[in-house]
């Protein structure tokens, strides 16, 4: 009766690291599906297909540290949205970097002048 109670009491005791483990290593999991930090609201096209709605849905199946950076949307004056996105990168600030460097290339690659004045970090995780 004894040898009973024993392997009751041993299980119960054995099975708190596992809970523990499960509940700890739970929030270390993949980023794939989050929206991260939204900084504002990111401006996308009416087309599914634009290079930037395509680039923001990239962003968000990403299962590392991403960033998506964008011009401000004016619809009064611009015509134009820039974006630039680094997926799975090393850390959130490199992938922020990154974007912001690739949204400002875009402006100055299509010579393009926002009301707003340039890029910035919409969303990172």
């Amino acid at each position: 009766m004894r040898l009973k109670y024993c392997r009751i009491v041993g299980a119960s005791i054995l099975s708190i690291p596992l809970i523990f483990a499960a509940t700890v290593s739970s929030p270390a999991g993949s980023l794939a599906g989050s929206k991260g930090e939204v900084h504002f609201a990111p401006t996308l096209g009416s087309d599914p297909k634009s290079q930037c709605n395509v680039a923001y849905k990239a962003y968000i199946a990403a299962s590392g540290h991403s960033a998506y950076a964008t011009t401000f949307y004016s619809r009064v004056v611009d015509l134009y949205i820039i974006c630039g996105t680094k997926l799975n990168a090393p850390s959130q600030k490199a992938a922020e970097e990154t974007a912001l460097r690739s949204c400002q290339a875009g402006l100055a690659r299509w010579k393009v002048k926002t009301a707003s004045g340039g890029c910035a970090i919409s969303a990172s995780k």
